[in-house]
């Protein structure tokens, strides 16, 4: 291992990164409102100082992550920044408690890849199968991938699971199968990102909202049915919840799901409390949207689950449930309940983290 030092490394900044207002591709155009401190803090700036840099080939200060991340200051009140250069890294890492306001970046979601293969069938509980478990809060990752590599024939297999509480992820990609992205606990916001699986594979019970992302069902086991998500919210004043905001859900590439029923859900707990609110939602999506847990009618008065000014031939709500916790959202003072601003409180955190988000309904 290398001394670790300061070190400065450039950072540029592409017309559709942070600080600068984009426009979603299929998923329709949108303007966002970037607050002025975000801009002022990432795009005034042509380098970022990072505190280590990751390389494989030995040339940064370290060459496993788990070991930069080691390297941070306990209970940091500001960010520490950790550069991943290109490579694909074979580590299973978990940042504890106390290591507070960890940033990743890597060089691209096609660049730098974190995977491991934990899984359920392999021994692990679904918690301990995650590549990469965060529990310290303030955590931030951008353009990197996080991949549970163990394949549909294992079981659960976690790629990421989060309880940091003010957490945020830009340009990431999850790739599994069954439960892909642990949104457990905590404040969480998912901006174009990538999200890959099968079996409830965004779950937990984060109030957490995913916004201008594509979603890709990938293709199950003979005889599985894909469930996007699996909230699980289980008292009525919790304040868990899942809000899918302007993204896309369509198949993954080279996955034929003709013959897939695909859901948009399905309560994991009593409470179990989703929304899918102007988004683009394929055909794959079964008519009736929603499905129970294994054939379990219990909790179908309880949960919340909820569409919004939908579009694509899979956001037709003529067919769907009807269970009396399923709604069809027609008034925009309901559904910005589930914005950025209102679900998360995102316009007091988000901004510090340089990353553009989307406070309001479209």
């Amino acid at each position: 291992m290398k001394a670790a030092c300061k070190v400065c490394e450039a950072w540029i900044v592409s017309r559709r990164s942070i600080g600068e207002a984009v426009a979603s591709d299929e998923s329709g155009p949108v303007e966002d409102t970037i607050p002025q401190k975000a801009k002022t803090n990432i795009q005034g700036f042509s380098t970022l100082q990072f505190d280590v840099i990751v390389d494989r080939d030995g040339s940064g200060n370290f060459t496993k992550i788990s070991d930069a991340i080691s390297s941070a200051p306990n209970l940091s009140s500001r960010h520490y920044y950790i550069k991943i250069r290109a490579g694909v890294y074979v580590e299973n890492i978990f940042i504890e408690d106390h290591k507070t306001n960890i940033v990743l970046i890597g060089d691209g979601m096609d660049h730098t890849i974190i995977t491991g293969n934990r899984s359920f069938d392999g021994g692990f509980k679904t918690y301990d199968t995650a590549t990469v478990g965060i529990r310290g809060n303030g955590f931030i990752a951008r353009d990197i991938t996080f991949e549970n590599a163990a394949g549909p024939n294992n079981m659960q297999a976690v790629a990421l699971m989060s309880e940091s509480n003010s957490s945020a992820y830009y340009k990431c990609r999850f790739l599994g199968y069954q439960d892909t992205l642990y949104a457990k606990n905590g404040r969480q916001f998912y901006r174009e990102c990538e999200i890959y699986g099968t079996v409830d594979f965004i779950f937990g019970n984060a109030a957490v909202v995913l916004q201008n992302s594509k979603i890709y069902a990938r293709k199950p086991l003979l005889g599985q049915s894909n469930t996007i998500t699996a909230q699980g919210r289980e008292s009525r004043d919790n304040v868990g919840g899942t809000s899918i905001q302007n993204c896309t859900i369509k198949p993954a590439p080279g996955s034929d799901l003709r013959q897939v029923e695909t859901y948009l859900g399905r309560p994991w707990k009593k409470f179990s409390r989703t929304v899918i609110l102007q988004s683009q939602l394929d055909g794959i999506i079964n008519p009736q949207g929603w499905s129970e847990w294994d054939g379990r009618a219990s909790g179908l008065d309880t949960l919340y689950y909820g569409e919004y000014q939908n579009r694509g031939p899979g956001a037709n709500t003529k067919d769907r449930v009807n269970w009396p916790g399923y709604k069809i959202i027609t008034s925009s003072t309901e559904a910005a309940k589930f914005t950025v601003r209102e679900f998360i409180q995102g316009n007091t955190w988000i901004p510090s983290t340089g990353i553009p988000f989307l406070p309001d309904l479209i």
